[in-house]
């Protein structure tokens, strides 16, 4: 993203430091309930300083005095961009290749079968397979699904119509996540044959490695950038949504809501997996719980 910004008299002078600068429970009121509204994520009170540390360098390479005057500008830039580098900055980035084994293990096993069983049938849609990682940070997740169905199913391997959907909130991880390069300690999970599969080994500086994922990986992979408070921008249907270690980050109010749209979405006998550290418990819904973190979509 590329932003040009021009000193305003709310803008301190050049070389003015802004690293002791404060934020009042006011200005970081104000931050926290615009970021609930944009994007779902609830900021709580312990998270001030995170706010501060994570916007203290933005607002000093633009040259703002104070928070409120970089809030303000955030809040009244026309294009949007602005609102994207907070929300980049804000969102929290945690993610694995294989992370969560128990999901891909169910995928392998018994989605991926069970579904092509259903496929077969006349009038059952043929090799169509899509999938959605709803908050793909920097690619680990959508690739690794990508592995799965490409070692465990040459029918929807080899149809021709397999795709999965990957979104997040985030830019500056979709870069990452498109780009596809990653280091060996990122990819140790990985096991040895899926590696040689799916991963190119290549020199980097100094005697560095990294691996790169192969065309015939990423050629299954739409990434965008999508926030999950919007309007689903899809028709679907979609057979199988991740959208894991999300919701942690969110209200009741606010994951009931996304809940409702991932059921509208979802193919009847369609799956939902989210994160361990997740539930639907107490929330009204009209998925079937299946097992730890996987619910299922069984009628409309």
């Amino acid at each position: 993203m590329t932003l040009e910004h021009k000193r305003t008299p709310s803008s301190g002078p050049i070389g003015f430091s802004s690293q002791q600068m404060e934020l009042s429970d006011h200005d970081y009121q104000a931050i926290a309930a615009f970021v609930h509204k944009t994007s779902g994520i609830n900021l709580l009170d312990g998270k001030k300083e995170l706010v501060r540390a994570r916007l203290i360098k933005r607002i000093n390479q633009l040259e703002f005095r104070d928070f409120k005057s970089y809030f303000r500008y955030v809040t009244t830039d026309a294009s949007g961009d602005e609102m994207v580098f907070l929300l980049d900055a804000l969102a929290t980035n945690l993610t694995s290749f294989f992370r969560e084994p128990q999901h891909f293990d169910f995928l392998g096993s018994t989605f991926l079968p069970d579904l092509e069983k259903r496929r077969r049938k006349p009038g059952g849609g043929g090799p169509r397979l899509r999938i959605w990682s709803a908050a793909c940070s920097s690619g680990e997740e959508p690739y690794t699904i990508g592995m799965v169905v490409l070692e465990k199913s040459q029918y929807f391997a080899s149809g021709g119509d397999f795709r999965i959907l990957a979104t997040d909130l985030s830019t500056k991880v979709l870069n990452i996540a498109k780009k596809g390069q990653y280091g060996p300690e990122s990819v140790k999970n990985i096991n040895p044959v899926s590696l040689k599969n799916f991963m190119v080994k290549t020199p980097g500086d100094k005697g560095s490695v990294y691996y790169t994922v192969t065309p015939q990986l990423r050629s299954v992979i739409s990434f965008r950038r999508f926030n999950l408070m919007d309007p689903l921008p899809y028709k679907g249907p979609m057979d199988l949504i991740f959208c894991r270690n999300v919701m942690i980050y969110f209200d009741r109010d606010t994951i009931a809501q996304l809940i409702a749209k991932f059921y509208k979405i979802l193919e009847v006998g369609g799956y939902l997996f989210i994160g361990h550290s997740e539930s639907l418990s107490g929330l009204t819904h009209n998925f079937q719980y299946v097992a730890p973190c996987i619910y299922r979509k069984v009628t409309n």
